[in-house]
């Protein structure tokens, strides 16, 4: 079950942490999508992407440039006989922030949770959680 503070479940977080790549989808000015990978630090809440030299990247001058609506994936293959992917999918917004992270003091792209997917964490099963509502209102939609 999620955590109020994290809309997250134990088993979710786990993986999250486990886990040092994921791949970020932005859009750029003229409507084309790109996608990167990146590393990612996760706080129970956000993920935060950070970089060397990221404000020249695309992926922040995308968001730079007010478009916020991004797609982050993090997965794995725990076997390929049989096939077994699993990881998370996540639908959220992103804005740029200073902090001290992975890369020092430094810009970041915190990318907030609007709604995610899970699959293959939970006992081969797929799991919705629509974050910033209640952990039983989410567990609804």
């Amino acid at each position: 079950m999620p955590t109020e503070k994290s809309m997250f479940t134990q088993k979710e977080i786990e993986y999250l942490k486990s886990q040092p790549l994921a791949r970020l989808a932005t859009v750029g000015a003229d409507g084309q999508p790109d996608v990167a990978p990146v590393g990612f630090e996760f706080d129970g809440t956000a993920f935060y992407i950070g970089g060397h030299d990221l404000p020249h990247t695309r992926k922040y001058k995308n968001v730079q440039a007010d478009h916020v609506k991004v797609a982050l994936v993090i997965d794995d293959l725990v076997s390929i006989r049989p096939w077994q992917p699993r990881g998370i999918r996540i639908y959220g917004s992103a804005e740029r922030v200073e902090r001290d992270g992975r890369f020092g003091r430094a810009m970041y792209l915190r990318i907030t949770p609007n709604v995610s997917w899970s699959w293959n964490i939970e006992e081969h099963s797929m799991h919705k959680t629509v974050h910033g509502q209640p952990a039983s209102q989410a567990a609804k939609s």
